[in-house]
């Protein structure tokens, strides 16, 4: 028997949902790579040391950050996955070098602009100072953070982008200071203006050189690299600066050579073909007597936000392991095939560092639907448009599902002509349009009972059609501005009732008043889905988990409708609580007046503006004096709330409306 209050086919054949079933739907296994999975009561849950440890349910910090006054959108970040991460990435390296008998060693920096965030960078640090884990930086401020955020001697600092005067002064700073800070030449004219402001300060500059590859990335940051690429020097332009140094007696300066083929490199061939074409480079130079002790590969490590462990552009067909085996051994086999030393291999993994440590938690608070349940009920007129319509679901088979559609179509188009004529009411096309989208809906019930090849094409995309949209809190633009702007796939999970069918599908649409304000395409095994599965929204809170956002979104976030930054908890692990974990640290998101602050709408002169409104409203008499003060306390309250829609019950306001006298 067929489930005629949801979209999703449902027959009472069908064993019992499970949580392994919710597993197997949203793939967490596959993208959570250990550090995401679904507990007995039907929670999503992270371990962030993956098999060691406790397994948090996400849930259940967000009820502690309820109980503490924050509000969803709810950013959560589990310190000890960055921990994690950064392990993993160091000793995968080191693993590498061990069992490659490479003679080199491993430097391996975070580049900052994926995620600036103080709390972020300082907790990689702290995870890499075993293994000097430095820091890369790509402008001015980011250079300034990392000065003096870096205190390893044996770390590197890695400056790309373009450069100035003061950027170079800068970083000289940090050689004055005894840092390995190493400036990386974009262009000729940088070579000559690092040479002339290390005259001036009386330091050595350590200096790399980036090369422009003919090999370059796949997928959405393929232009990253190749001969188009907007950085690096070509061959001609490496070796004029290496004769820009050497004439002015700075040749030991030249430390390292760097490239970059993109982010998010989902094929492992692709990073081959792309190290060795750099390692050929190196191997020249040091034929040439230039002593360069490093070779950059700069980022790229993907994350398999898709699960499907391919080479689609939002996942990856390597390991982390596969990653630092094929670097260090395909340098070392160049670099033995010219008969030169190994260099000191750096990486900049920013992505694959802190994409998994963060969660997103939104609330979905209202639904849009095609075919709502509770309808406005009236007496239907008699009309031929609605006998035949009646006539179709009557009489709607297995057989004729393909037929009885188009009847659908033309009756659906006949009667939208006829209202633009004005030879339609509005009673029979409200409902033309309920029958319209009800009859649909138990078409898609019947075709999705039906073998692949048994559904017409024409029902292709009748499932998108018939999505309902959950209403969430929270900004695309400010939180998930990557999949607005790239079409970036983000893992999306309900963090609770995993243990429920779900029973509908459902597209996402944000609280702006933008029509891109929504997720519409989703993580699938083999393509993209144009719909996800999931709950009704009325039974209460409903929850989704936006997961693996930690890398860009935090700061490449957009003020669209000036939503701010969202609140924020930093979890971490602890083997004394019984939990196994504890909140250290709540971050209130922006409150109104703080984002109108930043486009020059300072609290203080609006409050003033609006008094001045209400002084005038009490002088015409149009408001009571006691009630334009209520209504100015309202106003100014309402600048220290927050951007998002407050969901929770409020207390009661004092009653603008005095009472009504008391009956004599």
């Amino acid at each position: 028997m067929e489930d005629h209050d949801s979209p999703l086919p449902h027959r009472e054949e069908d064993p019992p949902w499970t949580t392994d079933d919710a597993n197997e739907l949203y793939m967490i296994e596959r993208w959570g790579s250990g550090y995401f999975g679904v507990n007995a009561d039907g929670n999503l849950t992270v371990a962030p040391l993956q098999d060691i440890g406790a397994k948090i349910p996400i849930l259940d910090v967000v009820n502690e950050a309820l109980e503490e006054g924050l509000q969803t959108p709810l950013l959560i970040r589990f310190q000890d996955i960055l921990h994690h991460r950064v392990r993993t990435i160091n000793e995968a390296f080191n693993h590498a070098i061990v069992e490659n008998k490479y003679q080199g060693a491993y430097r391996g920096v975070f580049p900052i602009k994926v995620n600036q965030l103080r709390e972020v960078v300082e907790e990689i640090l702290a995870a890499g100072e075993p293994f000097h884990y430095g820091l890369e930086v790509g402008s001015k401020p980011e250079l300034f953070a990392g000065l003096a955020e870096h205190a390893d001697p044996e770390a590197l600092i890695v400056c790309n982008g373009y450069k100035d005067d003061a950027f170079i002064r800068t970083a000289l700073i940090g050689r004055k200071l005894n840092k390995r800070v190493i400036l990386i030449a974009e262009k000729l004219a940088e070579v000559r203006a690092i040479v002339r402001v290390a005259r001036e300060m009386g330091v050595e500059p350590f200096i790399g050189l980036r090369v422009r590859l003919l090999s370059k990335g796949a997928g959405k940051w393929a232009t990253s690299g190749g001969e188009n690429a907007k950085f690096g020097l070509s061959t001609a332009e490496i070796l004029e600066a290496t004769q820009i140094l050497a004439d002015a007696g700075m040749s030991s300066s030249f430390k390292l050579l760097h490239f970059h083929i993109g982010s998010q490199v989902p094929d492992i061939l692709i990073i081959k073909r792309a190290v060795r074409e750099a390692a050929r480079y190196y191997a020249k130079l040091r034929q040439m007597g230039h002593e360069v002790e490093y070779v950059d590969v700069g980022g790229g490590l993907a994350v398999d936000y898709d699960g499907s462990r391919s080479t689609f552009h939002s996942s990856m067909n390597y390991s982390v392991q596969e990653y630092a085996d094929n670097i260090v051994y395909n340098i070392m086999d160049v670099c033995d095939e010219e008969k030169v030393p190994h260099p000191i291999v750096v990486s900049e993994s920013g992505r694959a560092t802190v994409a998994h440590h963060a969660v997103l938690v939104v609330e979905a608070f209202g639904s849009i639907e095609k075919t709502p349940t509770e309808t406005y009920v009236q007496q239907s007129p008699d009309h031929k448009l609605l006998r035949d319509l009646v006539y179709t679901q009557d009489h709607l088979s297995d057989r004729n599902l393909n037929e009885s559609w188009h009847d659908l179509q033309d009756i659906k188009e006949e009667s939208q002509k006829m209202f633009e004529l004005g030879i339609l009411d509005l009673r029979v096309k409200s409902r033309v349009e309920q029958l319209y989208w009800e009859i649909a809906e138990a078409i898609e019930r019947r075709a999705a009972t039906l073998e692949p090849d048994q559904v017409p094409e024409d029902l292709g995309d009748l499932r998108t059609q018939l999505a309902d949209q959950h209403i969430c809190n929270f900004s695309v633009f400010q939180s998930l501005l990557d999949h607005w702007a790239l079409g970036q796939l983000f893992p999306i999970v309900p963090i609770h009732r995993l243990n429920e069918r779900p029973t509908l599908q459902a597209t996402l649409v944000d609280i702006t008043c933008d029509s891109d304000g929504k997720v519409s395409k989703f993580i699938d095994l083999n393509d993209v889905r144009d719909t996800l599965p999931l709950h009704d929204v009325a039974k209460g809170p409903y929850y989704l988990g936006i997961c693996l956002t930690g890398a860009y979104q935090d700061i490449m976030g957009d003020l669209h409708n000036l939503f701010g930054r969202v609140n924020e908890v930093h979890v971490f692990l602890d083997e004394d609580d019984d939990r196994g974990y504890y909140i250290e640290e709540t971050i209130p998101g922006n409150t109104v007046s703080e984002v109108l602050a930043m486009t020059q709408y300072f609290p203080n002169e609006l409050g003033s503006k609006i008094k001045a409104q209400i002084d005038q409203a009490i002088k015409q008499d149009r408001l009571k004096p006691q009630e334009g003060m209520r209504l100015l306390n309202d106003y100014e309250r309402g600048l220290k709330d927050q951007t998002y829609l407050s969901l929770r019950n409020e207390a009661p306001r004092p009653s603008l409306v005095p009472p009504a006298p008391a009956a004599k």
